[in-house]
């Protein structure tokens, strides 16, 4: 059984599902705003074979500001405005959705307040500060205990964060998810959150990074292009996810600078 390889079967629920499927991307910030579009590509794609897509809601308090614009394409005139709903105005306006943009940190304080209590099928997590994700960790186990047998269950977890030159993404299960009965493969039902499998690691990153007043400024804090690299793993990692069914692979390591990506397997 031990040589057999690892594979994740999708929720059941999400592969032929009646509804559209929830996700709350959390962040909108440079690695937010470019898996957004990758999530388009996605609903897009799914209702090509006559499922019914993603409803996306965006959770950020952040303004646009000129440091924002070479990174996140926002036009002089968005300066000032939130990011989640100038860029989910414009993917509503092109695309026909209904997708909602709320300007709010979503964490453990304003659970309460945000739409369905926050509740979600995926949640996607671009945030800054590791004191960040150790938060929306405890919010998503608080989602978890209260949405039992719910439409609107969470399911999976996708955190994605960088630096300079490197970033990871690595998807959890947020629940145990029930896996057929396999001959050929080694079913694996739970994925393991990033802050309990890297905890310790978290814990020594320095979270005290302040915000770029410039676009050279926020150049020489995270390359051009390693949002975009990340981003688009993400996509394939989750079109995989609600395209085949099943993963082999639950996370990826890269490093844009040498030009390398690192996958993590199921195990």
């Amino acid at each position: 059984m031990k040589n057999l390889p690892a594979i994740h079967f999708t929720a059941n629920c999400l592969i032929d599902p009646t509804n559209p499927v929830t996700v709350n991307l959390i962040g909108a910030g440079g690695t937010g705003h470019r898996i957004l579009t990758e999530l388009v590509r996605i609903h897009i794609s799914l209702q090509a074979f006559g499922r019914p897509g993603l409803q996306v809601n965006v959770f950020d308090d952040d303004i646009i500001t000129e440091a924002n614009r070479g990174r996140q394409m926002f036009a002089p005139s968005e300066i000032g405005h939130f990011k989640s709903v100038i860029l989910i105005n414009r993917i509503n306006l092109s695309s026909g959705t209904n997708w909602k943009a709320i300007p709010e940190r979503f964490g453990t304080k304003t659970l309460h307040l945000l739409p369905s209590l926050g509740k979600a099928n995926i949640y996607i997590t671009c945030v800054d500060t590791v004191s960040a994700r150790f938060d929306i960790a405890n919010a998503l186990r608080k989602v978890g205990n209260q949405s039992r047998n719910d439409r609107a269950q969470p399911f999976y977890w996708m955190d994605l964060g960088n630096s300079r030159y490197t970033g990871q993404l690595l998807l959890a299960t947020l629940t145990e998810i029930k896996q057929p009965d396999s001959e050929r493969f080694r079913t694996v039902a739970n994925l393991p959150k990033i802050t309990d499998e890297f905890k310790q690691l978290l814990e020594e990153v320095d979270d005290h990074d302040e915000p770029s007043c410039s676009q050279a400024e926020a150049l020489k804090k995270q390359d051009l292009f390693v949002n975009t690299a990340l981003a688009v793993n993400g996509g394939e990692l989750l079109w995989q996810l609600l395209s085949d069914g099943m993963i082999e692979y639950r996370g990826v390591f890269l490093n844009i600078k040498k030009f390398k990506t690192t996958p993590l397997k199921v195990a």
